[in-house]
């Protein structure tokens, strides 16, 4: 076999992967790129909870997707994920991929980024070869090269570059009232109010966490999207009413979150607002300092 060609699989089982969701502790738009991208400043974070996939060796490439009605075809970023790493390795087969969908959809989770980096990293252990996932990641969405860390991380550039950083243990609770927000539209309506914010305070974030204190952070997007969707509002205001700190909009929403004291809070917490608002997805959760397969 030719070095960055695969044709036979090294792997002849499925393999199963966690592909987590993530929550942004402070998302800062510093302004606006060329082609239409923005420049970010944001610290993201994994957690315990996502989406699964199983990866197997097959003739050609095809995905299902349960749980979620989404399309099996190019539309969906994980067969474009799949594609763009069975073209690269040069691949004279494919894969079967099943996605099994738990995160809600549109949410700011980055479950399709998530999603897309899980089928990469799956790939290159079924079929290795010399690629390079994170220009793939790259190119294939903002938020794809972070899931390739694994770790909490602070993103700049339009995420792309980041730098691993240790965190203490998060737990939070996170709330989606069942509003899709494009976060195309999110990105819209701040380039319209041209309210472009500094960089974030990491220091600061970090201190506040290690104390148990609120956080000093903000979302850049959270304003354009509040004004837009007052029940994302609603689960912020529901959040804090329920003894959390720190209540946030995740990315470009719709899910937020806040902080507890410990796992049990969070999940006495998640347990009462779900018999509260027994419509919206809500979960305790916890950070994950790296990736599990």
């Amino acid at each position: 076999m030719n070095v960055g060609t695969a044709s036979l699989p090294c792997v002849t089982h499925a393999l199963r992967r966690f592909a987590p969701a993530k929550i942004n502790l402070g998302l800062s738009v510093l302004g606006l790129l060329p082609g239409g991208y923005h420049a970010l400043h944001t610290l993201m974070v994994p957690l315990d909870v996502g989406d699964e996939l199983e990866v197997s060796p097959a003739e050609t490439l095809n995905l299902t997707v349960q749980g979620a009605d989404l399309p099996h075809d190019g539309r969906n970023l994980v067969y474009r994920a799949a594609q763009a790493y069975l073209d690269a390795a040069r691949v004279q087969a494919g894969a079967g991929i099943v996605l099994h969908k738990r995160l809600p959809l549109a949410s700011g989770l980055g479950g399709g980024s998530s999603d897309a980096a899980s089928t990469l990293l799956a790939l290159a252990e079924l079929y290795p070869a010399r690629v390079d996932l994170h220009t793939l990641a790259t190119r294939l969405g903002a938020d794809v090269p972070f899931f390739l860390v694994g770790s909490p991380a602070l993103a700049e550039g339009i995420g792309e570059r980041l730098t691993p950083l240790s965190l203490p243990p998060l737990h939070l609770v996170l709330i989606n009232p069942g509003t899709a927000v494009s976060a195309a539209d999110a990105y819209r309506w701040l380039d319209e109010t041209r309210q472009f914010t500094p960089p974030l305070d990491v220091q600061a974030i970090r201190a506040a966490l290690e104390a148990g204190r609120p956080l000093p952070f903000f979302n850049a997007l959270q304003a354009g999207v509040l004004a837009r969707h007052p029940e994302i509002g609603a689960a912020l205001t529901a959040l804090s009413a329920a003894g959390l700190h720190s209540p946030l909009m995740s990315g470009s929403g719709s899910t937020c979150f806040a902080l507890a004291r410990s796992s049990e809070q969070a999940q006495q917490a998640a347990a009462e607002l779900q018999r509260a608002y027994p419509a919206c997805w809500i979960r305790a959760a916890e950070g994950r300092e790296r990736s599990e397969g």
